[in-house]
C-alpha cells in the first residue's frame, strides 16, 4: 500500500481538475448555448462518461490517502486515511476486468494493419438518404463518396464503427465484426481501438488513477481530431483541414498518422493491462 501525504494527494487532485477543466469548459459552454461540435464534443457524447466523472480524482487502487475521510462509496476508511475498496470493486468487477484484460492482451499481441485508410466514416454515410452529422457539409458529392468506398472497398475490424455502416456499405467490409469477435479482431493500428483505451480507463475506474484516464482521454481526443479530418465531412472551417484519403498523398498521410497513435497508444495499452492484471491478482 503506496501512502500519500495531504500536500501530495492534494496537489494532484488539483492539477488533474486544471488539465481535464482545459477539455470540460469548452464543452459545458457549447451546451449551455445548445451548441455542437462534431470533433470536440464527441468523446462525451458516444462514451458514457459524465463531464463530472471526468474531472474527479482518483488516487487508484493500493493507495492509501492519509487525512482524508468521507471519499465517497467506492472507498473504506483507514487507521490513517481513506483507500479505494479494492475487494469490494473487484468483487462486483472482476468478470468485466478479466473481460477487459484479454481485449487488451490479445490487441497488443497482434501486428498494426494501417490499410483502412478511414473509410469506415465513409462507409456510414455511403449511400444513405441522411447523414450523422447533417449540419456539416460534405467534401465530395454523394455519387463520388459511394464511388471511393466501392473503388476501394473496406477494412474495417472494429465493431463499434461496423455498427454504424449503413446497410448497403457493410457487405463490402472484408470482415463483418460482432461483440462475439472483438476479442478476435481487434488490432492496434485501429483509431477506434485506440479512442477504445479511453472507455476502457473510466470503466476501470476508481481502480486506475485519474491521470491514467485522462492520458487516455488526451489520446482519444487527437484521435477523434484525425478521424474526423479523414471523412468525408468538410470541416475546415472548425480549423480541422482535410486528409483527403481518396488521394495516395492523403492515403500515405493518415497511415502516417495511424504509427504515430499506435506508438503513442502502445504505453497506455500496458498501463491499462498491468492495472487489471493486478487487480485480478486479488484473492475472491
Amino acid at each position: 500500500m503506496d501512502i500519500l501525504e495531504p500536500d501530495e494527494w492534494r496537489a494532484r487532485a488539483e492539477a488533474h481538475r486544471r488539465r481535464v477543466d482545459t477539455w470540460l469548459g469548452p464543452h459545458l459552454e457549447r451546451r449551455r448555448r445548445g451548441e455542437k461540435h462534431p470533433v470536440e464534443d464527441f468523446l462525451f457524447t458516444y462514451y458514457s462518461h459524465r463531464p463530472n466523472r471526468l474531472q474527479q480524482w482518483h488516487p487508484g487502487a493500493f493507495v492509501e490517502l492519509a487525512g482524508a475521510r468521507d471519499h465517497g462509496r467506492d472507498y473504506v476508511d483507514t487507521d490513517r486515511g481513506v483507500t479505494v475498496d479494492v475487494d469490494g470493486l473487484v468483487g462486483r468487477r472482476r468478470s468485466s476486468i478479466e473481460w477487459t484484460a484479454t481485449l487488451l492482451a490479445r490487441t497488443a499481441s497482434r501486428p498494426a494493419q494501417f490499410g483502412c485508410f478511414g473509410l469506415h466514416e465513409w462507409a456510414m454515410v455511403y449511400r444513405a438518404p441522411e447523414v450523422r452529422h447533417a449540419a456539416w457539409p460534405m467534401r465530395l458529392p454523394a455519387a463520388e463518396i459511394a464511388g471511393i468506398v466501392e473503388e476501394r472497398g473496406v477494412r474495417c475490424s472494429h465493431y463499434d464503427a461496423f455498427r454504424f455502416f449503413t446497410g448497403p456499405a457493410r457487405p463490402l467490409n472484408v470482415l463483418q465484426p460482432t461483440r462475439e469477435t472483438q476479442h478476435e479482431l481487434e488490432q492496434p493500428g485501429c483509431l477506434h481501438a485506440t479512442m477504445d483505451l479511453y472507455k476502457w480507463a473510466y470503466k476501470l475506474s476508481p481502480l486506475v488513477p485519474s491521470e491514467l484516464v485522462a492520458d487516455c482521454f488526451e489520446l482519444a481526443r487527437d484521435v477523434r481530431a484525425v478521424d474526423m479530418r479523414a471523412s468525408p465531412y468538410d470541416l475546415a472551417d472548425l480549423g480541422y483541414p482535410p486528409v483527403r484519403i481518396e488521394t495516395a498523398e492523403g492515403r500515405a498521410e493518415y497511415a502516417a498518422l495511424q504509427r504515430d497513435f499506435t506508438r503513442r497508444a502502445e504505453p497506455l495499452r500496458g498501463r491499462l493491462l498491468a492495472a487489471c492484471e493486478g487487480l485480478l491478482a486479488v484473492p475472491v
